[in-house]
């Protein structure tokens, strides 16, 4: 009997967390694309400028 239930509370928590993650990917799939490519240019431009800084700061 108490497999049978667990099976119930796990199958209600992974339904639970399914419609938390269809609801993180609302929207336009493309301009969510174009958005994430967005921030990585963003953050590769911001690694790219502390590499250059600390090496002109070794020399």
């Amino acid at each position: 009997m108490a497999r049978g239930n667990q099976r119930d509370k796990s199958r209600e928590k992974n339904l639970k967390k399914q419609a938390q993650q269809k609801k993180k990917q609302s929207g336009d799939p493309k301009k969510r694309l174009e958005a994430d490519a967005e921030k990585l240019r963003a953050k590769q431009a911001a690694a790219d400028a502390r590499k250059a800084e600390a090496a002109t700061a070794a020399k």
